[in-house]
């Protein structure tokens, strides 16, 4: 069984579709951040860096935090939705890389300066509409002949589209990048996605473009 510790973030929702997916037993421990529960000392025990999602693995007795790191432990467990050796693990990591290193961070900025603080910082909220677009586009331009990211459906999509599931949020269109509206809607289609997005509770349908 896993324990998984987590909130109705993209961040929490990779580690919850990765389980739906991967059909792992695991229990869902709601971890409020609007009110700041990240920071109990229980939580803290686990995540020392004070962030949803991690978990805890009553089968090694192994605890994890930071999202990309529990998708390959995850997967590597499992023996699935990550190659185990050779170039089709390496080019999953390389997205998986390319998502906690910039489409998260970036994104995550936008939400902040464009929905958390409107008009407070009119630079800012410009810098972040336009990496939102670029990251878009080379999301875009990698998935041009394929459905998946590396082709095969893997942890790299289940890192990516989480965040891409907030597109509303990032006032970029994504009609205008047709692969990733493909991608987009073929997974959100997937049962274990659908379960995975309403972890830890209930939260709406699944935003869906026009």
């Amino acid at each position: 069984m896993i324990d998984l510790h987590t909130w109705t973030t993209p961040n929490g929702r990779k580690v919850s579709i990765a389980l739906e997916e991967l059909g792992l037993p695991y229990r869902a421990h709601a971890v409020d951040i609007g009110k700041d529960e990240q920071f109990r000392p229980e939580f803290l025990a686990i995540a020392p860096n004070n962030r949803i999602p991690a978990i805890v693995d009553s089968d090694t007795g192994l605890t994890l935090m930071e999202s990309g790191a529990i998708l390959i432990y995850l997967a590597d467990k499992t023996g699935r939705l990550l190659a185990r050796e050779g170039e089709a693990r390496y080019r999953a990591l390389e997205w998986v890389m390319w998502q906690m290193g910039g489409l998260g961070p970036m994104l995550g900025q936008a939400h902040h300066f464009l929905r958390a603080k409107p008009g407070a910082a009119p630079y800012a909220e410009e810098r972040y509409v336009a990496e939102a677009k670029r990251l878009y586009g080379v999301l875009d331009r990698r998935l041009a002949g394929r459905d998946f990211i590396t082709g095969e459906y893997s942890i790299a999509d289940i890192a990516c589209w989480p965040w891409v599931s907030r597109y509303e949020w990032h006032r970029a269109d994504i009609a205008a990048f047709p692969n990733v509206l493909r991608w987009y809607r073929a997974i959100a289609a997937r049962p274990a996605v659908q379960r995975g997005y309403q972890v830890p509770k209930p939260a709406g349908e699944i935003p869906m473009p026009a």
